[in-house]
């Protein structure tokens, strides 16, 4: 007796006849259209490294990861970057890396296309296509006009917005931006307060750079109940923060103290004059006595090493692989004092790439660190002493000094620069009545508001770096050609129509 068949059985027959009817098909199709066919699986790109990323200048490199060997020689005559941005091809296996030979202009978008690329075996890759974009290009600065006294400001040139980060009730004195620009760590003061510089607290506030709309929001990092907050530095990984405290009631109880991450702030139980925190942010180098001692941030030992012959550290490049120092020379048979100013790499080597009577007041490495831009100012000998204040690059290959422009009526200059290497913003602080009348258009126009406002208290607490009251200050930005200062025609200085000092670029 034949048993009877269900249902059930009827439809898996059926599902089994269609299904391979469905394979056969696939089969015939895949040897009759080779790899032209919408069904082949052609070799793909699996893996890359800027997906859904805003990247800036610490982006060196992109990865492409391939799904299958790749014959590399059309992939790397396929690949394009719109705009360009040049680099170098290297492989590992089945991922291509593509290191940048300068970093990528902010406030750009990208286009990066890879087709017509084959697999070992011939096979046409899928056309991969993907565009990122850089972070805004935008800086902050501290507002001196009566409105915006004491204010920070951040100006984001890429969407030409200008934002008021700080409320009316606080006095900004100093400030730094977080890696990744989204927010800035500042010390301030209530203009209640009958001395700023004693009063100081650490605050962060948000930029809404980058995509975020919403307003600033502003907390409270350390007070300034027990202590007196002094220099600070933030660390490159945006973990760490060095500040050097001085207990109220008693002034020789001074120390540096590390503020770390979701952690209460401890002292290093480390004394000295100016510091900064290493890229590694692991270091930090500290003036001490007559040398600089470098210290560790994470383990317990005191001191890493010591440079004696070194006074001061000026910056270091971004990789951290190089720093400008100062040495302070004192010809005793001449009673004359000189400074040298010294290149110190990872691999030991000290260079001597000036020495000057007149001051180095800062010096920062170009983005590729191929050039050293310094603010420096020249001694002229007479019947009173007087330094002339001017910007020079220094060739680090070369070790060639190229004077780049002279300042007039400049004083206690702040130097910033622009991660993607466009150039130096840097400001020009205004202490007299005087000095406005010789200074630009821009400051000439408004010297009547900073000549009424000079005798106020809430002025007098805004001070240059050697304690003059500051009444007013404008913004330059010296643009600069990238990695080529052989034709100097090619530079350009720009007066920006902002009012303020300190200027710092986004990172």
């Amino acid at each position: 007796m034949t048993p009877r068949r269900l249902p059930i059985d009827r439809f898996a027959s059926s599902l089994i006849v269609i299904l391979g009817l469905v394979i056969a098909v696939l089969i015939w199709g895949g040897k009759s259209c080779g790899t032209t066919c919408l069904w082949h699986n052609g070799p793909k790109i699996s893996y890359f490294s800027w997906e859904n990323k805003l990247i800036g200048a610490e982006d060196v490199a992109f990865i492409l990861g391939f799904d299958r060997p790749m014959d590399r020689q059309s992939v790397e005559a396929n690949l394009r970057v719109e705009p360009d941005l040049s680099g170098k091809i290297s492989w590992s296996g089945r991922r291509l890396a593509y290191t940048l030979n300068r970093p990528v202009v902010y406030g750009q978008e990208y286009q990066i296309h890879l087709s017509n690329a084959t697999g070992i075996g011939g096979e046409s890759i899928q056309p991969f296509g993907r565009s990122v974009r850089s972070r805004d290009r935008a800086f902050a600065y501290i507002g001196t006009t009566d409105s915006n006294l004491g204010k920070l400001i951040l100006y984001n040139w890429s969407t030409d917005e200008k934002s008021i980060l700080t409320p009316d009730d606080l006095i900004v004195t100093d400030f730094q931006f977080y890696p990744q620009g989204e927010k800035i760590l500042f010390a301030a003061a209530a203009k209640s307060e009958p001395d700023t510089l004693r009063k100081l607290q650490l605050y962060t506030v948000t930029t809404g750079l980058n995509g975020d709309s919403s307003q600033p929001q502003i907390n409270l990092i350390l007070n300034n109940q027990e202590y007196q907050n002094n220099q600070f530095d933030l660390s490159a990984d945006g973990q760490k923060i060095v500040v050097q405290r001085i207990k109220r009631d008693n002034p020789l109880d001074f120390d540096l103290w590390l503020i770390e991450t979701g952690k209460k702030p401890k002292r290093l139980n480390t004394k000295g004059g100016e510091f900064i925190i290493a890229p590694d942010s692991q270091t930090l180098a500290v003036a001490q006595g007559e040398g600089i001692s470098l210290i560790s941030l994470v383990t317990k030992t005191e001191s890493l090493s010591f440079l004696p012959q070194f006074g001061q550290v000026l910056s270091f490049s971004r990789q951290g692989s190089a720093a400008a120092m100062i040495n302070f020379n004192t010809d005793n048979a001449q009673l004359r004092f000189t400074r040298s100013l010294f290149y110190v790499n990872n691999q030991g080597i000290q260079t001597e790439l000036l020495n000057t009577t007149g001051s180095i007041v800062d010096c920062q490495f170009n983005p590729n660190a191929t050039y050293l831009y310094c603010l420096m100012t020249e001694l002229i000998e007479g019947e009173y002493y007087q330094e002339h204040p001017y910007f020079a690059a220094i060739n680090l290959t070369t070790k060639q000094i190229v004077p780049l422009l002279k300042l007039d009526n400049y004083h206690d200059i702040n130097i910033s620069m622009a991660p993607d290497g466009l150039g130096i913003l840097f400001d020009q602080v205004i202490t007299s009545d005087q000095e406005i009348s010789n200074s630009s258009p821009n400051l000439k126009a408004i010297s009547y508001l900073f000549t009424q406002a000079v005798n106020s208290s809430e002025l007098n607490k805004l001070r240059t770096n050697s304690g003059a009251e500051i009444i007013g200050g404008n913004l330059w930005l010296l643009i600069v050609p990238p990695d080529d200062l052989s034709d100097t025609t090619k530079l350009s200085l720009e007066e920006l129509p902002f009012v303020g000092f300190r200027p710092q670029w986004s990172p």
